[in-house]
């Protein structure tokens, strides 16, 4: 089922409608890959980059992924591959770098049948990198096919997104990701399942989670620094934010973490059957809901909610971490 299914986990819808793309010659020139991060988008781009320029394809729009321009487009490395991204996440991704893009996409393909540009994270586009694409996506070159990769169409201008062909990818249920997470990586089955929860669905967050034990181990430690938190004087809490604050990236990834944490407080508070995402926190997530009404979870999942998107529009790290700290319940 994988194979047939481009190596992806899920998505078959998506796979599905591209494939017939490729094998009917009715490629789109511009296709918008929305979802939260870890959901597949840059995956399935390139899995449809490969479909595009396999040069021993299985069928009409089904690669080998065993040829040099697949295993090259694989690896981000074929000549014909542009790949365009702020320089970190949470960046922006600047005007210069879009001009730059420009300029090639205006040559003959080298190798491949068409020259493809990856946009990733193109809500972290400046306004004004976003305006210079337009005038690509509004005349765009027959051997040129650009796919961009966004949270939500709604980040994005208007004018951008009515010009691509939008996918909008969702999260997979628990069980699938926690199959696949066994049948593609091997990974043993509780282990599998911690994993599908904590990742909320998201295959490729949780893949990255058992391929990073790191990543998995600071998330541990800034749930249990949130824990103690809850707990601390104000004075201890601001001195928290300003340390936390120094690296813009950790402080947001850290507020992506309480936020699910936070979730999973609303859920509970709410009586909702759903499963939680921390089902290693469980007994935590209880405790707190114990403690507080549904209005002050909610406002907690507001609040971070808010300063994710300040942080994107470039709030002072320091500020962004004190006004969490502010709105934090005491237990």
């Amino acid at each position: 089922m994988l194979s047939m299914n481009w190596g992806m986990l899920g998505h078959e819808w998506a796979v599905t409608l591209l494939s017939e793309h490729v094998a009917r010659e009715q490629v789109r020139h511009a296709y918008l890959f929305t979802g939260p991060q870890g959901i597949g988008r840059r995956t399935l781009a390139l899995r449809l980059a490969q479909a595009l320029n396999c040069t021993q394809p299985v069928r009409p729009g089904e690669p080998c992924f065993q040829c040099r321009v697949c295993q090259h487009i694989d690896s981000m490395q074929q000549p014909d591959l542009a790949i365009v991204q702020a320089e970190q996440e949470g960046g922006v991704l600047r005007v210069e770098q879009v001009r730059d893009l420009q300029h090639s996409l205006a040559l003959a393909p080298y190798e491949a049948r068409y020259r493809v540009a990856l946009l990733l994270r193109f809500e972290e586009a400046h306004p004004s990198a976003m305006n210079a694409l337009l005038k690509t996506l509004e005349e765009p070159a027959s051997q040129v096919i650009l796919m961009l990769t966004a949270d939500s169409a709604e980040s994005l201008l208007p004018t951008i997104v009515s010009r691509c062909m939008v996918l909008r990818l969702r999260p997979l249920s628990i069980d699938q990701v926690a199959r696949g997470l066994q049948e593609l990586w091997g990974i043993p089955g509780d282990q599998a399942r911690l994993l599908a929860h904590i990742s909320g669905g998201r295959p490729g967050y949780a893949y990255s989670l058992f391929r990073y034990p790191e990543r998995l181990e600071r998330r541990r430690v800034w749930l249990d620094d949130h824990f103690q938190l809850l707990s601390a004087s104000q004075v201890q809490r601001f001195a928290y934010a300003e340390t936390l604050a120094k690296d813009k990236e950790s402080l947001r990834m850290a507020l992506l973490v309480w936020l699910s944490f936070w979730r999973d407080v609303l859920l509970r508070t709410a009586g909702a059957s759903a499963e939680i995402s921390n089902v290693d926190c469980s007994q935590e997530v209880d405790e707190i809901a114990a403690r507080i009404d549904l209005s002050s979870a909610h406002r907690m999942v507001s609040t971070v909610e808010r300063i994710l998107d300040l942080l994107s529009r470039n709030i002072n790290p320091r500020l962004a971490a004190e006004i969490v700290m502010l709105d934090l319940p005491h237990r």
